[in-house]
């Protein structure tokens, strides 16, 4: 079964878009100007920003960035699903993890939220069966430090150079994820293989 939706998860506003949180809106921003998507338009039934991408395989490829803020991410997604006929199954989710080093990604079918409240209310809202790719962020410096602080501040100048010098990775893992299954790029992707064969989804 073939995906029709790619979610980046992040905040809407200026002063959120150079945060770990919003990792999910930057790659999948760097998705969309790769492969020529449609202009980002914002759709307030939605309550999202949308862009489209035809693809020879696939068909219309349909990319959203929620409006609602992080916790209420799943209520956008919802509505364009539900616009769309578009099942859990065929929908892709990327989004900022704590539990992966800064500049790893993986990608999985199931699991807990694990902390993350926009994926929280994507499994309350949707059914769980979406595929997510996970963009790792690193863990907390401190044990003492809120969650919130760590993932709605910015990417020290180290991060940042390392982050935006990963982005050709994880779109690559975005290709790879929609062009051969979530069984193959798991394979490909969670066990460190590397090949040239990732030009056109």
């Amino acid at each position: 079964m073939s995906f029709r939706l790619v979610v980046g998860l992040g905040n809407p506003g200026s002063e959120y878009a150079a945060t770990r949180h919003n990792a999910g809106f930057r790659v999948l921003d760097a998705f969309a100007l790769s492969k020529g998507a449609t202009a980002w338009r914002k759709e307030r039934s939605f309550k999202g920003e949308l862009a489209d991408l035809s693809d020879s395989r696939h068909g219309k490829l349909v990319l959203l960035k929620p409006a609602t803020f992080m916790n209420e991410s799943g209520l956008s997604v919802q509505k364009v699903c539900s616009f769309y006929k578009i099942p859990p199954e065929q929908v892709v989710v990327l989004y900022d993890e704590i539990n992966l080093a800064l500049g790893e990604v993986k990608i999985s079918l199931s699991g807990s939220a694990g902390g993350h409240n926009g994926l929280a209310d994507l499994l309350v809202r949707i059914a769980p069966r979406f595929a997510r790719l996970r963009i790792g962020i690193g863990r907390k410096p401190h044990k003492e430090m809120a969650l919130a602080d760590y993932v709605l501040g910015k990417f020290t100048p180290e991060e940042e150079t390392l982050f935006t010098a990963s982005m050709d990775r994880y779109v690559d893992s975005l290709v790879r994820l929609l062009r051969d299954g979530p069984e193959m790029a798991m394979n490909q992707i969670n066990r460190k293989k590397k090949n040239d064969d990732s030009n056109s989804i």
